[in-house]
């Protein structure tokens, strides 16, 4: 039997919207929201556990959604547009058991491919990267020193479910930097200053990109830890790309070469 709330000031509400809110009570209750039918779906197929549903049948339809081991709520259209997040989630909404995951625990392929973000501040920066991230096959996105909570609603909404594809760590630089060392995996930083061509670059190899903020970029622990600096050539007035950007445009070029690299073997 599902259970209809009908007041905004309904106690499950209220968390819903604390967990959307504010970081802190995500962390206490070991909870994050999810909106919408797609992103619920792939975060159900990525191993995560969803605690509590809410559905607006006059959105969603009139056809209760199931999931193992979550308890359904029914709201009114009126309740879920005040607490929807964005326009268009299709009228369901998921709390979801938050998953803890380390650098240990990160399964590598051969010749991995990590991207690396330093003290990243936006949100919609950390989801654009994650959603190019799993285009691109990308073994790991990490996180170091983190500017925003990984499971904060804009970060999910901007990745379009490629959070729960990606494995994605947060954790310190100097934790990272001693993980890449151990695991042999090259350290190329992105920034302007004594760099190549990000194109003469090998990226066949295993590797992570490090990306720093598009304000101030990386600090000296990560350049001085890098095998290799590279940039990417601005023809224009402006001196840089939005750092979601610039780290499609490297995460592909690793693509292409390591495409690349393939076709030369079979040769």
């Amino acid at each position: 039997m599902v259970d209809i709330i009908s007041s905004a000031q309904n106690p499950k509400i209220k968390l819903l919207l604390e967990l959307q809110q504010k970081s802190q009570e995500r962390r206490r209750q070991g909870l994050f929201v999810v909106e919408g039918r797609r992103e619920i779906e792939r975060c159900i197929q990525s191993g995560y556990q969803v605690d509590t549903l809410f559905w607006c049948p006059e959105i969603f339809g009139i056809e209760e959604p199931t999931v193992d081991g979550a308890r359904v709520f029914q709201v009114s259209s009126d309740i879920y547009n005040k607490v929807a997040y964005r326009g268009g989630t299709e009228g369901v909404i998921a709390e979801v058991v938050a998953q803890q995951r380390t650098l240990d625990s990160l399964k590598l392929q051969k010749r991995p491919l990590i991207v690396v973000l330093e003290s990243v501040e936006k949100p919609g920066n950390v989801g654009a990267i994650l959603r190019s991230a799993d285009a691109a096959n990308v073994d790991a996105v990490i996180v170091c020193d983190p500017q925003c909570d990984l499971y904060n609603p804009n970060i999910i909404r901007a990745s379009v479910g490629a959070f729960f594809s990606v494995p994605t760590v947060a954790c310190t630089s100097e934790e990272c930097i001693q993980w890449l060392k151990a695991n042999g995996i090259q350290i190329l930083t992105a920034q302007l200053q004594d760099s190549y061509y990000y194109y003469e670059t090998d990226m066949a190899r295993s590797t992570a990109i490090v990306m720093g903020t598009e304000a101030t970029g990386l600090t000296d622990k990560w350049r001085q830890a890098a095998d290799a600096h590279i940039k990417i050539p601005m023809l224009g007035i402006g001196d840089s790309l939005n750092v979601s950007v610039s780290a499609a445009i490297l995460m592909f070029e690793a693509v292409r070469q390591r495409s690349l690299h393939v076709i030369l073997q079979k040769i």
